[in-house]
């Protein structure tokens, strides 16, 4: 199973990006410190990383899946490169990876 679940941005402040979704669209907020937001809309979580070593460059769109190291063996078959090996963070497992048309994405796992 692969689904796009979470999209994670890069921000100058995650609460200020945290509270414009919550007051605009009424969507749930879960901060993770002061650098750390989830956001929950419909059907995507976006989450907001304000940590500069952390960030992005990009929005990094991050698919879920129930096996990891399947998930690994299929990109790279597939001609993709892993960029960020994989890590733990709050809820599971992931890693990033490259295609071949130059984008970043990422591939994550719960625990």
């Amino acid at each position: 199973m692969y689904e796009v679940d979470f999209v994670e941005f890069p921000s100058a402040s995650a609460t200020a990006s945290g509270q414009f979704f919550e007051r605009a669209f009424g969507w749930a907020v879960t901060p993770y410190g002061p650098d750390y937001t989830d956001v929950g809309a419909t059907g995507v979580t976006l989450g907001f990383q304000a940590d500069a070593a952390e960030q992005p460059r990009a929005p990094l769109v991050t698919i879920r899946t129930d096996d990891l190291a399947a998930a690994r063996e299929a990109v790279e078959a597939a001609g993709g490169v892993v960029t960020k090996e994989p890590f733990a963070f709050p809820g599971g497992r992931r890693f990033h990876f490259r295609e071949p048309g130059g984008s970043e994405l990422a591939v994550w796992s719960r625990d």
